[in-house]
């Protein structure tokens, strides 16, 4: 044995001392391998739909009424599979709903705690007793365990449930136990979740989504091009900041800052009074709005044009400061006529929809005033001084990524960039030039300089590479050769607003592409596939979620209610249990009230993307192999505790 690897056994032999530790592992970690695999659940592009997030996370896309009709197939009717549904996703609305209308609730208590035991049993035979004790609730651990645990020698074992479920009802535990078992099951159905980008924008309440994935117990994240941009802001880039602030106000939802994260947009709101004055704004109105009446609808309109004026020179400071980026291009504000109130595009001239520029300066258009630097700086101060937003954007960069390979799957928001013949596209990040996986990790450890950075320039860089994977030709999170703002704002032309997809986009019926692309992150054979997000999927139009025979999965399908119209659904999800992958179309959600009232849920329609016909286990996926390679080494050190190379300690 080399010295390097009698120092690495040794070091083993600190955590399993001698050969029954070492013995009693390999018995448990061998005995993992033959459990199912565990429930994977996939979201993409949620946008700050906080209400429609939960209600998918509390039914798991279909996966706790689906264990419903396994654990009692026709002993219960529709309707009572329904209702216990509902009673898991929401326990204590259900719980006050029932007590209205039942006569007998200690009857009630006891046939839906039976019920929710057998629920429980089926969810947790899939996992050690070490990983289901871990999910329980500490106060009800004991007797929960006791419940879904099979006790071969109590002989009669009627009775012995029966008087620990009596004892919960008598001593009037029943609801809090319903609560615990309910949320139990939640937790339990599924094992993994993965996010695929664009927690951020549109929607209210991202907020909430941040807080919810802060308490979940298994996750990973892979970053959208609205998450990197609050990074961006969160990092006190200030064109990131703009940017984010003119979102929420073009979607009326400042208060996602000043009430989610305590964001002061006094300075804003009192600059735009002051410079907007008399001004309409017709071209800043706002998303999702029937009128521009009203004192706050037209401060909202005025704070809209302010920040969106202060990004456009931002921007262009920039790109004039980065010229590797290669976006001159996107400087628009010297191809101003401020005397014609035109501006010239690629040689063709255009009137403006708004001429009234009160802030900038023909000679300097980039330039902030004095009142827009003031605005811009005590904005960068409040992101930076944000603990909740800080905490949040630490969750991003502890579970995310720009991509991530698990299980046979390479999941990513975005796109590979490519060329129009299905070759890699070369980007060039600062001095040197990448391709392929090579330009996703040479993003992402960019990124993580600006915020773990100690040499200023390279934080620097990390901080304006996060505008880039916004906004970027060639971005990844982006895939598109412009970023229209300006344009739509300013123009009626809509030839101008136009913005070209990638390759990427009309290369994904390519299996040659496609897999390319799985091949360069280690992925070939059989059961392997893209899980990509970021572009909606418009199955209203008869567009199908599954590209090149079922290898690539787009599950954009309209989380955020901006979508619906155009793809008719609201949102897909994906699950990836031990039978295969299976995609849900979902409804529209409306409330949490009107899914406890009238026992309605969302998934509309399963299809069956990928069946096995052999039960996948633990042992089959990357947990399994790791856990192989963990069972290889501890056979190597029962060796050479046997051989005397090691020494046991008693």
């Amino acid at each position: 044995m080399k010295k390097e690897e009698l120092r690495y056994f040794q070091r083993l032999a600190e955590l399993y001392p001698n050969i029954d530790k070492a013995s009693t592992e390999i018995i448990n970690l061998q005995s993992i391998l033959n459990l199912p695999k565990g429930t994977e659940h996939f979201l993409s592009d949620l946008h700050g739909e906080y209400e429609a997030f939960s209600h998918v996370l509390r039914n798991g896309s279909g996966a706790v009424r689906k264990k419903i009709d396994d654990v009692f197939r026709h002993t219960l009717s529709t309707a009572d599979k329904r209702g216990l549904a509902t009673l898991v996703y929401y326990p204590k609305e259900k719980m006050a709903l029932v007590k209205k209308e039942e006569e007998d609730m200690e009857n009630w208590y006891k046939i839906t705690l039976y019920r929710l035991i057998e629920v429980c049993k089926t969810v947790a035979s899939k996992y050690t007793r070490s990983k289901v004790r871990k999910a329980l609730p500490e106060e009800y651990a004991y007797v929960i365990e006791e419940l879904i645990t099979e006790k071969s020698e109590v002989l009669d074992k009627e009775a012995y449930y029966d008087s620990i479920v009596n004892t919960i009802i008598d001593i009037g535990r029943a609801e809090d136990f319903i609560i615990a078992m309910s949320e139990l099951i939640q937790r339990l159905v599924v094992d993994h979740l993965h996010i695929l980008g664009d927690i951020y924008d549109r929607g209210p309440g991202p907020h909430f989504i941040m807080d919810k994935l802060m308490e979940y117990h298994s996750l990973d994240i892979q970053w959208g091009n609205h998450d990197v941009v609050w990074m961006g802001a969160a990092a006190g880039q200030r064109t990131c900041i703009a940017n984010i602030v003119r979102v929420c106000a073009r979607y009326d939802n400042l208060d996602i800052l000043e009430d989610g994260y305590g964001i002061n947009l006094l300075p804003l709101a009192t600059l735009a009074m002051n410079i907007y004055e008399g001004d309409p704004c017709n071209c800043f109105k706002i998303r999702g709005s029937n009128t521009d009446e009203g004192v706050e609808m037209r401060l909202t309109m005025q704070m809209h044009k302010a920040i969106s004026i202060i990004q456009f020179k931002l921007e262009g400071q920039l790109l004039q400061r980065r010229k590797s980026f290669q976006m001159e291009d996107r400087c628009l504000l010297h191809r101003i006529d401020y005397t014609k109130g035109t501006i010239t595009l690629n040689g063709e001239e255009y009137p403006l929809l708004d001429t009234r520029f009160p802030t900038i300066s023909p000679e300097n258009p980039y330039a902030l005033s004095d009142e827009e630097s003031e605005v811009v700086e005590r904005l960068r101060a409040a992101f930076l001084g944000c603990e909740k937003l800080q905490n949040h954007m630490e969750l991003l960069l502890n579970k995310g990524g720009l991509y991530k390979v698990y299980n046979g799957n390479l999941l990513y928001h975005g796109c590979m960039p490519l060329n129009d013949d299905g070759s890699f596209r070369e980007v060039r990040v600062y001095d040197r030039v990448y391709k392929g996986k090579a330009l996703y990790d040479a993003l992402e450890a960019y990124v993580r300089k600006a915020f773990y950075a100690l040499d200023e320039k390279e934080k620097e860089k990390g901080e304006d590479i996060l505008w880039y994977i916004w906004a970027g030709p060639n971005s990844p999170l982006f895939g598109k050769d412009k970023m229209a703002t300006f344009e739509r704002y300013f123009l009626a032309e809509k030839s101008t607003h136009v913005e070209h997809k990638n390759a990427y986009y009309t290369l994904l019926e390519n299996e040659e592409v496609v897999d390319h692309i799985l091949k360069e992150f280690g992925l070939e054979g059989d059961g392997v596939h893209i899980i990509n997000g970021h572009v909606p999927v418009h199955q209203k139009a008869g567009e199908s979620p599954l590209k090149c025979g079922g290898k690539v999965l787009v599950i954009d399908g309209g989380f955020s209610k901006a979508y619906q119209k155009e793809t008719g659904i609201a949102g897909y999800t994906l699950i990836y249990n031990s039978y295969g992958l299976m995609l849900s179309a979902h409804e529209p959600f409306t409330t949490a009230e009107e899914a406890v009232q009238h026992e309605s849920d969302i998934v509309s329609k399963r299809v069956a993307v990928r069946r096995t016909t052999v039960r996948k286990l633990v042992g089959d996926t990357d947990t399994g192999e790791s856990l192989k390679e963990r069972i290889a080494e501890l056979k190597e050190l029962l060796a050479a505790y046997r051989s005397g190379l090691i020494v046991e300690k008693k």
